[in-house]
């Protein structure tokens, strides 16, 4: 029930704080102003939640780095629609780095999978370690999730960019965090799926 509740609070705060607020705001001072003052919810909701959490790890510096590029990309000013899709751009910074960190000899989500491993069990880490020494498979895997990820964040940038351009400020504003949540809960679940498979394959294997 906690985390049920935590939830809603989540999607009120994301969801309908920021289009409550740009309705208040809207009439007295235009649309730039109105969309400045909207995106206080999300912001607060984020910097108060890093606080809760007082953890630095890959994770949470990704959070930061939104939160700094979104306040930095505010500071520069710019049309409504250019305000409406300075968060979509973060995220297609962040898919990028995704797909960018596949050259690399570790991928991204490797460290994000190993900062919340070392989180939930004592020796996560080097138990982490010995996977990608050891297992071809396991470095495969966290290539592909990399690959997806970045895939789908760069995907939804596009998205949310087009609709930002073309349609009615106020229905955009309403429309892109639930196309976010959809594909972030899209992503999620398709991981969820992918990471129990390799489980059982790996269980299956440790059997024979």
């Amino acid at each position: 029930m906690k985390i049920r509740a935590g939830f809603i609070l989540e999607l009120g705060v994301n969801l309908l704080l920021p289009w409550l607020v740009y309705r208040t705001v809207q009439p007295h001072f235009g649309d730039a102003d109105a969309l400045y003052a909207s995106t206080v919810p999300p912001v607060v909701w984020s910097l108060v939640e890093f606080a809760r959490s007082r953890r630095v790890d890959a994770l949470s510096v990704l959070v930061l780095l939104g939160i700094a590029l979104s306040i930095a990309m505010m500071a520069l000013g710019g049309s409504p629609r250019i305000l409406l899709m300075r968060e979509s751009l973060v995220t297609g910074a962040v898919g990028i780095a995704f797909l960018f960190s596949l050259v690399l000899a570790r991928p991204l989500i490797f460290y994000l999978a190993r900062a919340s491993i070392a989180r939930q069990r004592s020796g996560g880490i080097e138990r982490f370690e010995m996977l990608w020494s050891e297992s071809a498979s396991f470095r495969a895997a966290m290539r592909l999730m990399t690959t997806v990820w970045g895939t789908g964040l760069v995907v939804e940038t596009l998205l949310r960019c087009w609709i930002a351009w073309h349609w009615p400020v106020e229905r955009t504003l309403v429309v892109i965090p639930v196309i976010g949540y959809s594909i972030y809960g899209g992503l999620s679940f398709w991981t969820f799926w992918f990471r129990r498979r390799l489980q059982r394959r790996r269980q299956q294997a440790s059997a024979l």
